[in-house]
């Protein structure tokens, strides 16, 4: 059904696609879905509260029709809202549900301000949808060059939505189709999507790594400050025993994305009492700064050697001054690195994706560097293949971080060879996955594939971290033999010989007349 839901999805996408870029129009297609969403949502729970059958009450416009009798009495309509609002987190006049609006669209009459009305009246309302729809601009030339195109445009982006059924499965469902359509937009608006997406795979793996000891956990927090769609965190519910009491923490600094990954985690089931998110920069003011301030899991893939300030006041910054320098302004990583860390329970672990320059450029990060595998910090370095992101085609680094540890070892892992080869893009298997979890969790050397460097291998590498010192994946050739090649040349001269004189028997044959013997002749003292 997944894969049914998400092509339908996908074709919705139609109407808008020849008139912008997927980077824009994935927001009209995403913030509709969301709201259809919550519109169906509200009209199933609206069933459940009246002790009704959803088997009698199949259709959203049998639903509405219940909706709107039980609203016209006025002895329980206070508290069907209230009770909506308690469950939910939100209630929807029935005049701006997604039906209502959709059934106008099918019948020409829908009117795009009645769309606004209905966003503005969610967001107002309700503060965890303030600013979500904010990027449907209805007003936007793109969609058509007056009024009336752009009401055509959206009327029939709204009647293919329509016949996409969200809630008759459970939130996740919905929530991986959407996963699904921010992934296509991010191959197709390619570099702009960088910043939002992680490629399912990097993320499952990164989710297992940072699950692995703390499963049976009863409280799990999770933290991203660069968390783009959110998909990071979410993946780490998969892999823990009590997935319904996560807490999740996350910092997004472009608005947009923000927005998506608030609707993402309630399209996926979360509440809004475990979902803590702030719209900002992570680097030039720390969040969160009151409890919890650290957390269980921080999984992290910032923006690749970003600029940010350094400004020689972060040497007094708690986050960064035990480190001894700042990371350089042209290279944010180790900023992003330590910010994360700092935020990192005793008892947890980190992940974090970044370019393999962190692992031995100098200056700066040299020291910083040096300071992190002095006290303990780096835990495992993992090289991923090429080219598995989207928008870039760099191979990067998982970098694995612990407190509290009495040992100063690394672990080296080289995956970098490990991967399908498709299109466009590199992607892992499960296999390729399974692999690193394995020898991440047994921490053994693998001939060609991991090693485990001691302090001191590591004190004489100059704290140099490049994979190729730790981990030999060198293949040797076969040696060549000689002799053999000797008589393949000789046999092959043999053949060439042979096929040259029946080619000039051929030609002798065809030596039909003076301009053709002419013509043979001269193609003859080329062989000759």
């Amino acid at each position: 059904m997944g894969a049914e839901l998400n092509k339908r999805l996908f074709s919705a996408a139609d109407n808008l696609r020849s008139k912008m870029d997927a980077s824009e129009y994935k927001n009209y297609l995403l913030g509709l879905i969301f709201y259809k969403y919550l519109s169906d949502k509200l009209l199933e729970k609206v069933v459940e509260l009246a002790d009704e059958s959803l088997d009698e009450f199949d259709t959203p416009d049998k639903q509405l029709n219940l909706y709107k009798e039980l609203l016209k009495d006025e002895d329980t309509k206070d508290d069907l809202i209230a009770t909506l609002v308690d469950t939910l987190g939100f209630d929807i006049e029935p005049k701006y549900l997604f039906n209502v609006l959709a059934n106008q669209a099918k019948q020409n009459v829908f009117q795009l301000n009645d769309l606004n009305k209905a966003f503005i009246d969610l967001s107002t309302k309700h503060d965890q949808f303030s600013g979500l729809f904010d990027d449907v601009d209805l007003q936007s030339k793109k969609l058509g060059s007056d009024d009336q195109q752009r009401n055509v445009t959206i009327t029939e982006v709204l009647k293919k939505i329509n016949d996409v059924n969200l809630v008759g499965h459970d939130g996740d469902v919905i929530g991986d189709a959407y996963e699904f359509l921010i992934g296509q937009f991010a191959s197709e608006a390619g570099k702009k999507a960088g910043e939002f997406y992680t490629p399912h795979m990097i993320s499952d793996m990164m989710a297992q790594i940072v699950a692995v000891g703390q499963e049976d956990k009863r409280l799990f927090s999770v933290f991203d400050p660069t968390m783009g769609s959110g998909s990071l965190m979410l993946n780490v519910r998969n892999y823990l025993k009590h997935p319904d009491s996560i807490k999740y923490h996350g910092q997004e600094l472009n608005t947009t994305t923000f927005n998506l990954a608030k609707m993402n985690l309630i399209l996926h089931g979360v509440d809004k009492e475990d979902i803590r998110l702030r719209n900002g920069d992570t680097l030039n003011r720390d969040w969160p700064t009151d409890e919890p301030y650290t957390f269980d899991s921080v999984l992290m893939n910032p923006p690749y050697s970003a600029k940010w300030s350094a400004d020689n006041t972060f040497l007094d910054d708690s986050r960064f001054n035990k480190y001894g320098k700042l990371a350089p302004k042209s290279k944010a990583d180790f900023a992003f690195l330590l910010h994360g860390y700092y935020h990192l329970k005793e008892t947890g672990t980190m992940a974090i994706v970044l370019p393999h320059g962190v692992l031995f450029r100098g200056a700066a990060e040299g020291v910083i560097r040096k300071k992190l595998l002095e006290d303990g910090s780096i835990y495992a370095v993992i090289g991923m293949p090429a080219n598995l992101f989207f928008g870039t085609s760099i191979p990067t680094t998982v970098i694995i971080l612990k407190k509290n540890r009495s040992a100063r070892d690394v672990l080296f892992i080289d995956a970098s060879k490990e991967f399908v080869k498709e299109k466009n893009q590199n992607k892992l298997t499960k296999g390729n996955i399974d692999k690193v979890l394995s020898t991440y969790v047994k921490r053994e050397d693998v001939e060609k594939y991991a090693h485990v460097a001691s302090f001191e291998e590591i004190k004489e590498n100059d704290y140099n971290l490049n994979i190729p010192r730790y981990v030999d994946t060198f293949e040797e050739e076969e040696p060549i033999d000689i002799e053999e090649v000797s008589k393949e040349i000789v046999n092959l001269n043999k053949e060439i010989e042979k096929t040259e004189k029946e080619f000039l028997l051929m030609l002798d044959e065809l030596a039909v007349n003076e301009n053709t013997k002419a013509l043979i002749e001269a193609t003859k003292e080329v062989f000759r």
